[in-house]
């Protein structure tokens, strides 16, 4: 496996989820409730679930002649319920060629957020129409109905992907799957044929039993990133040291399999300092 060259790229965002994060939601239900991560999810006892943001559904846009890239959404699972939206840069269609393809992961720290929401297709939009790619966006299946680590587990490709010109990515959460996704590639090469060439992760959902940098410097905040993992996989054994979400902890980082890295951070993030961390233990493995 080649090396892989690291980048990062900082970017100082005023406004990102987090910020939301600084005051509890308040609540006027009368039934109780079991635990609540505001702004992601509310559980009550009675098994009721209530999700904040990522509800809204964005349709596709299969043959819109003016429309720069077309979409259209495929299943790929009938038994599991998986399913994903492909995007193609229209005129791609007009003169058929094999473009690099993007397998991208949505954010929403597991318990929220899909595909197919608006905020998650327009981004999917302009990153196709201006990277000029094949882009996959998984639908994985969500927490709390589908604990972890069942995310990790689950035409127009065929005709127009160059398979061994493949990149994984994501935000947040989708981050954390696209780097575990890489992870498995290197380790077991489940996929003869396909080469990962490039990985890159927005703002990754990475966490520690370790406080680092100035994580602590929003304890309310950090204290809501914590509790989606403890909520999100029960069973871990690890918590939150567990490989899966603390790639310091992983024996298996060495195998990284792509070629090339890039690690975007958000300056209010409270998760920054795990990006930082994440490309230094990469460069001490000669990354």
């Amino acid at each position: 496996m080649m090396s892989a060259k690291i980048s990062t790229l900082i970017f100082f965002l005023p406004l990102f989820i987090f910020p939301f994060l600084s005051q509890p939601n308040p609540t006027n239900s009368q039934q109780p409730i079991l635990y609540d991560i505001y702004p992601f999810i509310r559980v009550y006892k009675n098994v009721t679930i209530q999700r904040f943001i990522g509800q809204d559904f964005a349709p596709p846009s299969p043959t819109d002649p003016t429309a720069e890239v077309n979409s259209k959404d495929i299943t790929f699972s009938q038994k599991y319920n998986l399913s994903a939206r492909i995007y193609l840069p229209a005129q791609t269609t007009y003169k058929p060629r094999k473009i690099p393809l993007l397998i991208y992961f949505h954010g929403g720290g597991f318990f929220t957020e899909f595909a197919f929401s608006p905020s998650y297709h327009n981004h999917l939009n302009r990153l196709v129409a201006k990277a000029r790619v094949l882009a996959v966006s998984v639908n994985y299946r969500l927490a709390p109905e589908n604990p972890l680590p069942i995310a990790y587990q689950d035409s127009w490709l065929t005709e127009y992907a160059d398979f061994g010109n493949v990149y994984l990515g994501g935000d947040s959460a989708g981050a954390n799957i696209a780097h575990n996704m890489a992870i498995w590639v290197g380790l077991e090469n489940p996929v003869p044929g396909i080469k990962i060439d490039g990985l890159f992760l927005n703002c990754p959902y990475f966490l520690g039993k370790r406080a680092i940098g100035n994580e602590t410097g929003d304890a309310y905040a950090l204290n809501q990133m914590q509790r989606l993992w403890v909520y999100g996989y029960p069973k871990s054994e690890s918590g939150l040291d567990d490989p899966l979400v603390n790639p310091g902890m992983d024996p298996g980082l060495r195998k990284l399999g792509c070629n090339r890295v890039i690690v975007f951070v958000a300056g209010n993030d409270v998760l920054r300092f795990r990006g930082w961390y994440y490309e230094r233990e990469l460069k001490k493995l000669g990354k």
